[in-house]
């Protein structure tokens, strides 16, 4: 944390405060509950997962399709953080599949649920096909593992969200914030709370990550310069699902408060502070072409060829917020972290068509992206979705 911080313009962690003020209650709680980590192995899970595991919980297992993943989020646990005296383990498992409601109805005792698996990618509404994997992940794999989650008498489930689920532009952002209105649904059975924030530094496949493969493998930097985010650390964003889902009312969304510390910062200008932290002096280039030719020779002089474009493909917001102006805020609670107070409002016709034209299309074997995008807007009427044809994967 202590070299990412520097690079997305802050000096101390967001949530030392809350974390702080609330850690003896925090612990006791952890100590005392049996946890099921869904999507465990990636970034934010495996945040999410060392922030229970150094809270000694009686029981932790965690669940995720990569098993690679998992296997270094246990050396990983192992090197830095040890052993517990509770029932600690990993299962590589696809949720959506027969073998994972097995292994939910044979072990399924949980006090807290955490779901953390998604499909993340804008560049994954570029295609039907992934784009129902991801309505698949996103959206029914979550309303499933609630519905386990009340079958099996657990106290509390969390499920991520996404500060793109605010007046969404892009079919990632409108898939979760549909995942919203099914958790309302669900949320008359059992107790359910989740979170937005914003992206996280350096997280496995995001394009800040890329930076790490690109100097890796010799190759040039490249990046938007005229799109700002938020950023939170991995770790913040580990604790940031653990506040919410240990002290988060019923329907509760939490996200990180706008401070100055958290601001808007620019990927072009992350990229400048991330090269001159490697020591090297970024050296602005006109075209993908000239900035792959001039990774032969820049790199020895202490420099590197970067390529900052504006941007133009499907799905890219302008701008990041975390709540709508139709929402009501609780900012009082804590110090670095606002609540989003829902009443369990949704139109049960509404998610009914939704589950009927997804199988239907399912059932057929044959669909379009066209025919999903209908869809999406009849759930959500304002969905701010615009087609450019263009996508991130045909760019370098």
């Amino acid at each position: 944390m202590n070299k990412i911080l520097p690079l997305i313009g802050r000096i101390e962690a967001l949530f030392m405060q809350d974390i702080a003020r609330h850690e003896v209650e925090l612990s006791c709680i952890v100590s005392e509950s049996r946890f099921l980590v869904l999507g465990g192995a990636g970034s934010i899970g495996q945040a999410v997962t060392k922030e229970i595991f150094k809270r000694n919980p009686k029981k932790l297992h965690v669940v995720d399709i990569s098993e690679n993943n998992m296997v270094e989020l246990v050396r990983d646990i192992r090197s830095s953080l040890g052993y517990i005296d509770g029932d600690f383990q990993t299962f590589a498992l696809d949720i959506g599949s027969l073998e994972y409601d097995a292994f939910i109805k044979s072990d399924g005792h949980y006090d807290y649920v955490l779901n953390l698996s998604a499909l993340k990618h804008v560049r994954s509404e570029k295609d039907p096909y992934t784009l129902m994997r991801m309505i698949d992940v996103n959206v029914f794999n979550t309303d499933k593992t609630i519905q386990q989650s009340i079958d099996a008498g657990v106290k509390k489930y969390f499920c991520v969200s996404t500060d793109k689920a605010a007046n969404p532009v892009n079919m990632m952002g409108a898939s979760k914030r549909i995942m919203e209105m099914f958790l309302m649904r669900k949320s008359e059975k059992i107790a359910i709370s989740t979170a937005r924030f914003a992206n996280v530094a350096f997280s496995d496949g995001s394009l800040l990550h890329g930076f790490n493969q690109r100097i890796q493998k010799n190759q040039p930097i490249v990046a938007p310069n005229d799109i700002k985010r938020y950023f939170v650390t991995a770790q913040e964003s580990g604790e940031l699902c653990l506040m919410s889902c240990v002290f988060g009312e019923n329907r509760d969304i939490f996200f990180p408060k706008l401070s100055e510390a958290l601001h808007l910062t620019s990927f072009a200008d992350i990229a400048i502070k991330y090269l001159e932290q490697l020591g090297y002096k970024p050296h602005l280039c006109d075209t993908e072409e000239e900035a792959r030719q001039l990774t032969l020779s820049l790199p020895k002089q202490g420099k590197w060829p970067c390529y900052f474009t504006t941007s133009d493909t499907t799905g890219e917001k302008d701008f990041e917020e975390f709540f709508t102006e139709k929402e009501e805020l609780d900012m009082s609670r804590f110090i670095n972290l606002g609540i989003i107070k829902n009443e369990p409002t949704y139109e049960h016709e509404l998610l009914t068509l939704f589950e009927d034209s997804i199988s239907e299309m399912k059932g057929e074997r044959a669909w379009t992206k066209e025919q999903i995008v209908k869809l999406f807007f009849t759930m959500i009427p304002d969905f701010g979705h615009k087609e450019t044809g263009k996508y991130l994967d045909s760019k370098m």
